[in-house]
């Protein structure tokens, strides 16, 4: 079967990946682009995996000032190496965090960085709810236990649906371009400040 550049370039476009890549995913798909975007995320999301090891040691500030001037985030996002440091790929990303960071105010990076007195509060009130409810404890503790993943579903910057595109989490994000650059990229830290607000 014979490809198109025109379709090469589309997915090209579409997914910043390499010619050569384009193409060998539109010829295992049979030219089907959809479906040749959903491999290359796939095999862009394996080959991240595989570098989790690797030490991220470079990197950039990302930050945000709201347009009212009384919210503002910064975001370290560190990858492997100051080429990619210095991608237009790596440095939007780290503007797009800042910016879901204002516009979401996350906890923490991940659920280990909630405080553990901060998720025994919420779980306290969920039980109590559960409890109020009259629901039998078999069941209560399915739905306490529910609530808490939702709790860290929202209060997790990873797990966050994007604020740019809510099909998205922050970790999917990530991963798409640290797929696209090839490198390891994570998120060393952040912070958020917003005026009246105690940290």
């Amino acid at each position: 079967m014979s490809i198109s550049a025109k379709d090469v370039k589309i997915l090209r476009d579409r997914t910043g990946a390499g010619m050569m890549d384009c193409k060998k995913a539109l010829m295992d798909t049979g030219g089907n682009l959809e479906e040749a975007i959903d491999l290359m995320r796939a095999s862009g999301a394996a080959k991240a995996a595989k570098r989790a090891g690797k030490v991220a040691g470079e990197g950039t500030i990302g930050t945000y000032l709201h347009f009212d001037n009384r919210v503002a985030s910064m975001v370290e996002l560190n990858c492997e190496t100051d080429f990619v440091a210095n991608t237009d790929d790596f440095k939007g990303l780290a503007r797009d965090i800042a910016l879901h960071i204002a516009s979401q105010a996350p906890v923490g990076i991940s659920d280990q960085d909630i405080p553990s007195d901060l998720v025994e509060r919420e779980k306290k009130v969920y039980e109590e709810q559960v409890k109020e409810e009259g629901k039998p404890d078999h069941i209560a503790d399915k739905i306490v236990e529910g609530k808490l993943r939702k709790f860290f579903e929202e209060n997790t910057l990873l797990a966050q649906p994007f604020v740019k595109n809510p099909d998205q989490t922050i970790e999917e994000l990530i991963t798409e371009v640290a797929a696209k650059t090839g490198e390891k990229i994570e998120i060393a830290r952040f912070v958020r400040m917003k005026v009246g607000e105690d940290d």
